[in-house]
């Protein structure tokens, strides 16, 4: 029997049961994939974080898989294993290196955590009315497609109405099949704020991320351009509530900081 040491992390929140919950799972005997897609499965959050030993350059590999895949890039995840990492080993600097060889350098100044990402590129597409009208909008400002997460962008013209949303989960999914989810944006009247956003993604995981750090390698910078800036603050208007700041370093690098709280440390047996 394995026993594996194990954390459900709330991310990008600085209060319990707010954020992102993400499994964060300490691999020190190698897991099969067949494993840790039960272990997520498992669990039954929107993405389950495997980090393994510290290798001879001083990286952590991280792995992450949602409940139906993997998943090359996860921001709430990262900042989890971050958390976990910091408050379990003492350490204010470390680095993870994903599947795709990408390395997230990662900091912590105080209470908050400032992780390191690339920046995607957008390009226009058009959206099927199918998945318009599985989402209830019946406008959009702009619609745009990001190759490396495939993942679709709409602008839409109210906050409050993107807050409101109700799409109908089983037309969306039939609605398009060459995604792996939809993102949702649209400037914030929120005090203190700049764009708003919510995450739909039944094609590869639940019906909604509650709080998306991977969307904002593309989001940011789509913001950016339309702001006139290189550090913003995003809120993710799902039920839970999150949020973070970006910050645009120069054309490929950007910065996630936000915060997370540990919320259970355990033992998982299999």
């Amino acid at each position: 029997m394995k026993e594996i040491e194990t954390y459900i992390v709330d991310s990008f929140t600085d209060e319990p049961f707010k954020g992102n919950p993400a499994g964060v799972c300490i691999v020190k005997n190698e897991l099969s994939d067949s494993e840790m897609l039960s272990i997520a499965k498992e669990l039954g959050l929107s993405e389950t974080a495997f980090i393994g030993e510290i290798n001879e350059t001083n990286e952590y590999p991280i792995r992450f898989f949602s409940p139906v895949m993997e998943i090359p890039l996860c921001g709430h995840a990262t900042l989890a294993s971050s958390k976990v990492l910091f408050e379990r080993n003492g350490q204010n600097s470390l680095d993870f290196v994903n599947i795709q060889n990408l390395k997230l350098p990662i900091q912590r100044n105080g209470d908050f955590i400032k992780i390191g990402f690339p920046i995607y590129d957008t390009i226009s597409k058009e959206v099927p009315f199918e998945l318009l009208k599985a989402l209830g909008i019946n406008e959009v400002n702009n619609s745009v497609y990001n190759a490396e997460t495939k993942i679709l962008l709409l602008e839409i013209q109210s906050a409050e109405f993107l807050k409101n949303l109700t799409p109908d989960f089983d037309k969306l999914k039939k609605s398009h099949k060459e995604i792996n989810g939809v993102l949702v944006t649209a400037l914030s009247t929120k005090a203190g704020f700049d764009f708003e956003s919510r995450y739909f993604w039944p094609w590869s995981g639940t019906n909604e991320d509650p709080v998306t750090g991977g969307t904002h390698t593309f989001l940011a910078k789509y913001w950016g351009k339309k702001l006139n800036k290189s550090k913003m603050k995003s809120f993710q208007c799902s039920e839970r509530t999150g949020f973070m700041e970006v910050e645009l370093l120069d054309e490929k690098n950007m910065t996630i900081t936000s915060k997370a709280q540990i919320i259970l440390k355990g033992k998982l047996k299999i």
